[in-house]
């Protein structure tokens, strides 16, 4: 098993910066694409960006496409979600979830494990 822990949420004007971490500990952090989900009050979760195992590929959703870039560092167990130019729609809990199997899914059902989420606030 993986144990998942986001930091790096918290309140922000709009056009700000903010950088999400996502700690893995448990397994080995590289066995395992990662993706960050977002949900907002009323709404379903969704797909944000997605990485692969040692960094190389990429996947966005296209509301955040320029914006944000995911990242890790296999070394540290950590990855990351640099979130620029924000927008009060990007208010959510954001989520990191890792998957050994499926590769770079934005279907939230294959993902295997998740963290507690991390609050993020973009006012106008």
């Amino acid at each position: 098993q993986v144990q998942l822990v986001e930091s790096g949420g918290g309140l922000v004007q709009a056009g700000g910066s903010l950088r999400l971490s996502c700690a893995a500990s448990g397994r080995t952090f590289s066995r395992y694409y990662m993706a960050w989900f977002r949900q907002a009050p009323g709404k379903e979760r969704e797909f944000v960006a997605a990485i692969s195992k040692l960094g190389v590929s990429t996947d966005y959703a296209g509301s955040v496409k320029g914006r944000f870039t995911i990242s890790r560092d296999n070394a540290k167990n950590t990855g990351y979600l640099q979130m620029n130019s924000l927008k009060p729609e990007d208010t959510a809990v954001y989520y990191c979830a890792v998957d050994e199997d499926y590769g770079l899914t934005r279907h939230s059902g294959q993902y295997d494990y998740w963290g507690q989420g991390t609050q993020v606030t973009v006012s106008s």
